[in-house]
């Protein structure tokens, strides 16, 4: 008689985060503002839905590839990491383009999605985080609001560059503290302003060996 091996509909916190290649905090964070989906035992342990985790996996970020200073100047020690989040692919192209011809090494990630986002600063937050607030699926304000508490952000700079003004940021019940607001066109220069000064802090500085 042959053995049927059921796969269970519900995992662990540590298995999703295994999964998901994230940690374990992440996982409850996500859990906690609805992105993932999870009940709790009598216990008071946490079990996630696999189906939410299979959902995001199918979500995994793709990062647009892209060419930066440091090709031409391999002796520089630390790549400065900015990601961009912007569901127009013309929008996206034109920030990789602009963002690669800044004077300092950068890495520039861009993401299509709030979503994929997420799943790549579960594994490590960029230094510069440049995002849209209007998005389908999860919007900038959503992803911003669960990247507030995340650890992984602790030392990243956020800005969001949008279309809408403060009224209309304020019927969507605001931003989270610290996140400074720009309007569109997409003002380059100031980024770059921005970019530059995150160079110049010390925190910046003492990680200048550590890997990007």
């Amino acid at each position: 008689m042959s053995s049927v091996t059921i796969e269970k509909s519900f995992c662990t916190t540590r298995e999703a985060a295994k999964l998901l290649g994230v940690s374990v905090g992440t996982v409850q964070l996500w859990v906690e503002n609805g992105l993932l989906r999870a009940w709790k035992t009598a216990g008071g342990h946490r079990r996630v839905m696999r189906d939410s985790v299979d959902q995001l996996l199918r979500k995994e970020p793709q990062p647009i590839a892209s060419t930066s200073v440091a090709d031409v100047l391999p002796s520089q020690p630390r790549q400065l990491k900015v990601m961009v989040v912007e569901d127009d692919a013309d929008l996206l192209r034109l920030y990789q383009a602009k963002l690669a011809r800044w004077p300092m090494a950068n890495k520039v990630i861009g993401m299509y999605s709030a979503i994929a986002a997420l799943m790549a600063i579960g594994r490590g937050g960029p230094d510069l985080l440049i995002t849209d607030l209007n998005m389908p699926e999860m919007d900038g304000f959503s992803m911003l609001r669960i990247l507030h508490k995340a650890p992984e952000m602790a030392h990243t700079t956020i800005v969001a560059v949008t279309g809408l003004d403060e009224a209309a940021i304020a019927t969507k019940g605001g931003l989270p503290p610290g996140i400074l607001v720009l309007s569109k066109p997409i003002p380059f220069d100031r980024l770059q302003e921005i970019a530059t000064g995150i160079i110049n802090q010390s925190r910046f500085l003492l990680n200048a060996h550590a890997p990007a």
